[in-house]
């Protein structure tokens, strides 16, 4: 039991730092780049991901043993579409103004490789519970990219988060950054700052491990 909760825990640190989506497998760039010009439209945009790549690796691995081979990738498309529908269909009842904001790019999420990998990589060869963990993990790392790309560009494009406004009269917003351009300087830095992290910390556990050869 406990090798179990351990695997599970693992499953989900995995896709929420370690094989983060979009600052590790560098996936799902389409939304990343155009919906984080806002915080709140980020988060929704993050949200509606979150929703259906849990919802749709919960069904993929509960029917994997009913779907032929032949149709697999076929029926995979038609589950994400299933939830992608509800999830277009209640944001535009519940939050039509972001909705309208998002346009075209709710629906497009039944064409983001990321959920489908999950699907034919995961979800499909792993027991329910391991896929639902392992969709909570990389969708919960694609909402909090998605998220501190918004939050950065918003910041320093309007002085604001979340629409209220967080510095004084006197700030002059770098427009540039809620613009095109802005998504990729802000996407570019945050891949530096990651990688940077990541080789920083390889170096430490060289380290470590080199210390432990070289003790008597």
């Amino acid at each position: 039991m406990p090798e179990k909760k351990q695997d599970a825990y693992q499953e989900f640190i995995k896709g929420l730092w370690r094989d983060n989506p979009v600052f590790v497998q560098v996936l799902g760039m389409c939304p990343m780049l155009a919906v984080t010009n806002s915080a709140m439209n980020a988060l929704v945009m993050g949200g509606a991901t979150f929703f259906v790549l849990v919802a749709s690796s919960f069904f993929v691995s509960s029917l994997k043993n009913w779907i032929p081979k032949q149709v697999r990738i076929s029926t995979y498309i038609i589950i994400i579409a299933t939830f992608v529908t509800v999830t277009d269909f209640t944001l535009e009842a519940l939050m039509p103004k972001v909705h309208k904001e998002l346009g075209a790019f709710i629906p497009l999420i039944v064409a983001n490789c990321m959920i489908l990998g999950r699907q034919e990589a995961f979800a499909a060869r792993n027991s329910v519970r391991f896929a639902v963990v392992d969709a909570l993990g990389m969708a919960s790392g694609f909402l909090f990219a998605l998220f501190s790309l918004g939050a950065v560009r918003e910041l320093l494009g309007e002085g604001a988060l979340f629409g209220y406004k967080l510095f004084s009269e006197n700030f002059e917003p770098w427009v540039i950054m809620i613009l095109p351009p802005g998504g990729f300087i802000t996407l570019g830095l945050l891949l530096l700052f990651f990688n940077w992290l990541k080789e920083r910390k390889d170096r430490l556990a060289q380290q470590l491990d080199q210390m432990e050869i070289e003790a008597p």
